[in-house]
């Protein structure tokens, strides 16, 4: 062997011996990464499911009771109420200011074959307030009196009301769930300026789709 072919290999087996003495790189470790929870899935864990099926329902509610009314011979007056009664009219940023309103409530479709397509009553006082991160809806006065909470959900053009009924001269109404014959669950929108609609559909009663309309009133009580 010749002198430069021995410093060919001396020099490739150092390289060799060098190498397989580099530190091999461990496998990079994985990475968990977790999603915020879903608002649908908050307001989900507390309605029950009756409620949640009725909210799931909430397309099949609209288009059965606007047909009955127009059935009934009432096309008129859904067309006097505008986006009040239009299905697809929710607008964003649905939560409303806090203060007092002017609501009043529309009956669509018929609970039995003895209710009326389409009813509507004369106008009420509710009021929203805050309560620690919600919102909550009360009906101030009246034989029947709702009162409940709103939650976010996923549908940012909406939010979830669950809530229950105070009856005659009950102070506080029942907290929802605690009776589910007096529970009522549906969604709030806004359908423009300064007017918002509380959707419950398949009421325990009366209808297949009750629309509050609220409307805030013009003076606003001074804040205590």
């Amino acid at each position: 062997m010749s002198r430069s072919q021995f410093l060919i290999l001396l020099c490739g087996v150092t390289l060799l011996s060098g190498c397989a003495s580099l530190p091999q790189k461990a496998p990079p470790r994985p990475v968990a990464i977790l999603e915020p929870p879903a608002k649908t899935d908050t307001w989900l864990s507390l309605a029950t499911p009756d409620d949640a099926d009725r909210i799931r329902r909430l397309e099949a509610a609209w288009a059965a009771a606007l047909a009955e009314a127009r059935k009934g011979g009432f096309a008129r007056d859904l067309r006097t109420e505008g986006d009040l009664l239009q299905p697809q009219a929710a607008l964003p940023r649905p939560a409303p200011t806090p203060g007092s309103y002017n609501c009043r409530l529309v009956r669509l479709g018929r609970y039995t074959n003895q209710t009326r397509p389409f009813e509507k009553f004369k106008p009420f006082f509710c009021y929203v307030e805050v309560e620690g991160d919600l919102l909550t809806i009360v009906k101030q006065t009246g034989s029947e009196r709702p009162a409940g909470r709103l939650w976010e959900d996923d549908n940012q053009s909406r939010l979830v009301f669950l809530g229950s009924v105070a009856l005659g001269n009950e102070d506080q109404p029942l907290a929802y769930g605690e009776k589910p014959a007096r529970d009522m669950a549906g969604v709030l929108e806004r359908v423009g300026p300064f007017r918002w609609r509380l959707v419950i559909p398949w009421p325990r009663a009366k209808s297949k789709l009750d629309v509050f309309e609220l409307t805030p009133v013009a003076e606003q009580p001074a804040a205590g």
